[in-house]
């Protein structure tokens, strides 16, 4: 006989994240009850994950557990806010243990090392996709936005951008390259970091941020254009592994400027604030490289060895669009 929904969730999910004193009810009756502190602002961001869109056939599933929510923690350090309680809501085809168990794994491993309590969610049978809501607290007044830029800062990125796309062609079959760089840039595509830490880190710091989902390029862009400025990059300052430039040698750069998924923070700030800006990735232990400067204007110019470069966004289209 099949596991009945109730009987899945409370093998799977009762007890899955993090356990928080700021939960007064979760999973089990019709909706949770938390416990919002007076003097935070409550941050709220959902994504959902859909196979064949956002993810291959036959993904492990304890990956897309892992990613699943990862991707939802990264809006959360976009914010600068710290993560608190999920929901979480699974279409299934056919609800099968050793699948679920993976998944679980995933997912609560994430949870858990970041303090994020499951409070309840959904399950029901169809196509497999997978919706996650988080929820987080930001000091209030102090959350970071995409409209702080000014004309003047400096555009910054963190960790290193392009690996998740190039994980993903390597999955998809279109590059090959040696046994060890597959293995890195697939495992960053299927679990990716969400900055959270540096995120919160920057809290006074940044003047603007966007986590970078479909690429620096067009990530970027969306900070300018809800900032109203302007920007240049320069090309030989894109943070690039060395696992993405033997992968993909003179033409590593494309992939991190539109190739998307890496969930990195891209930000800005004034520069006076450089040395704050290197204490706080030296505190969390979070490597950030300038690649640019705002300025006024409208649009993002890239340059390549000091000359201006024509660029086309969709060059490189990450999997999803």
């Amino acid at each position: 006989m099949a596991a009945s929904e109730s009987q899945l969730i409370e093998r799977y999910f009762r007890e899955l994240g993090a356990r928080r004193e700021d939960t007064v009810l979760g999973i089990g009756d019709d909706a949770a009850l938390l416990r919002v502190p007076g003097d935070c602002e409550l941050v709220l961001t959902t994504d959902a994950l859909i196979e064949g869109v956002h993810f291959l056939p036959g993904a492990p599933a304890r990956a897309l557990g892992h990613r699943a929510l990862a991707v939802n923690l990264s809006d959360i350090a976009a914010m600068g806010a710290s993560p608190s309680w999920a929901l979480l809501s699974l279409n299934l085809p056919a609800a099968e243990d050793p699948w679920l168990r993976e998944f679980a794994a995933g997912f609560g491993a994430l949870a858990r090392s970041h303090e994020v309590a499951l409070v309840g969610g959904n399950l029901s049978r169809g196509a497999l996709s997978i919706t996650v809501e988080l929820a987080g607290l930001v000091p209030a007044g102090q959350a970071l936005r995409r409209d702080g830029a000014h004309a003047g800062d400096e555009l910054y990125v963190s960790g290193s951008v392009g690996d998740a796309a190039g994980g993903l062609k390597l999955l998809q079959g279109e590059v090959t390259a040696p046994a060890a760089e597959t293995a890195y840039l697939q495992r960053r595509f299927e679990y990716p970091t969400p900055r959270v830490a540096l995120g919160a880190a920057l809290r006074g710091i940044a003047s603007a941020c966007i986590d970078v989902s479909d690429g620096v390029y067009i990530d970027a862009t969306r900070l300018l254009a809800a900032s109203g400025c302007a920007a240049r990059i320069e090309l030989e300052r894109l943070p690039l592994s060395a696992p993405l430039r033997r992968a993909f040698g003179e033409l590593a750069w494309r992939p991190a400027l539109c190739g998307g998924e890496d969930y990195e923070l891209c930000f800005t700030a004034a520069p006076a604030q450089a040395g704050a800006v290197a204490a706080a990735a030296a505190r969390t232990g979070q490597a950030v490289t300038r690649i640019g400067a705002l300025r006024p204007g409208t649009g993002l110019t890239l340059a390549a060895a000091g000359s201006v470069m024509q660029f086309s966004p969709s060059a490189f289209d990450h999997f999803g669009d």
